[in-house]
């Protein structure tokens, strides 16, 4: 950033921001650059559209320059920011916790259709997520299931402390549970109406070819199950049904390709009723399957 410009107004900074960071190979530079400096602001990007000749004071600067840094090396906006909206809701996150992505609202989404649909009649249900990160699943479906309560497990007890801070944030600490431990290992002696996870499925022949911003920061044990991207599956529909009531279900986010070979291993387990859910861009996101009521 040119240290010699008297002023930099809001538009001036944004303009050299975007070209900046598309010279450092950044696609969404645009964007990028409104959500960091509206944050800055404190303001709504429209903000930055109807005070575009603002001028710029010199803390905002000194701020905005070392968010410019940052996202230059490719760390991503959320992890600069510490925090990324999910369904409506602002979510903690840090270095140990995947970002939550849009294509994981459509497992969510489903998630409490299904809930609704199906246990709409009883006073309360049990949800596990395995897997939880931040708790973007599950604190996003309590905030939307009134009569819900949560539990969350995760084998990364910094992702934990994050989850448990968000749930306070969101006001549903008190329907939550955290455990630390690897898939239902904490909770073997408890059943629950529903199972969520977005497990690590991403193939460790795939990671190299990931962006820069995910292969490099984000965690890697969220990411990759360091085989074909379906063991945590396997696991997944193997032991699971022991773990759900009668007329439970289990939904799951699966990667690009996973669609038959995950709803095979449900056939293969004895699950029923299995449906493959696409994303909004047609791709299959979410494979449900239940327990024989």
């Amino acid at each position: 950033m040119e240290k010699s410009r008297d002023v930099w107004t809001i538009s001036s900074l944004l303009n050299w921001t975007i070209n900046y960071f598309k010279s450092k190979g950044i696609e969404s530079a645009r964007l990028d650059a409104e959500v960091l400096l509206s944050h800055v602001l404190g303001q709504k990007r429209i903000y930055l559209y109807v005070h575009f000749d603002e001028p710029m004071e010199a803390k905002e600067l000194a701020k905005f320059r070392e968010y410019v840094a940052k996202r230059a090396r490719h760390i991503p906006v959320a992890y600069i920011l510490g925090q990324r909206e999910f369904m409506g809701l602002d979510f903690k996150v840090t270095k140990d916790t995947l970002i939550p992505r849009p294509d994981t609202e459509i497992l969510v989404e489903n998630t409490i259709a299904k809930v609704n649909e199906n246990f709409g009649d009883k006073q309360s249900y049990d949800i596990v997520d395995i897997g939880t990160g931040s708790g973007a699943i599950i604190l996003s479906l309590l905030k939307n299931l009134p009569k819900a309560k949560g539990f969350t497990v995760d084998i990364s007890a910094n992702a934990v402390a994050v989850a448990k801070e968000n749930a306070q944030n969101l006001q549903v600490d008190d329907r939550c549970e955290f455990f630390v431990g690897d898939l239902f290992e904490p909770v073997k002696d408890k059943v629950f109406d529903v199972i969520v996870s977005n497990p690590p499925y991403i193939p460790q022949k795939d990671i190299a070819t990931l962006e820069i911003d995910v292969k490099d920061y984000e965690p890697l044990l969220a990411l990759t199950d360091n085989k074909d991207g379906l063991s945590f599956y396997q696991r997944l529909f193997t032991q699971g049904m022991k773990y759900l009531k009668n007329g439970g279900f289990m939904a799951v986010e699966i990667g690009i390709y996973q669609a038959e070979p995950v709803k095979q291993m449900a056939i293969d387990n004895g699950w029923q009723n299995i449906e493959i859910i696409k994303d909004y861009a047609g791709i299959d996101r979410v494979v449900l399957a239940w327990k024989q009521n």
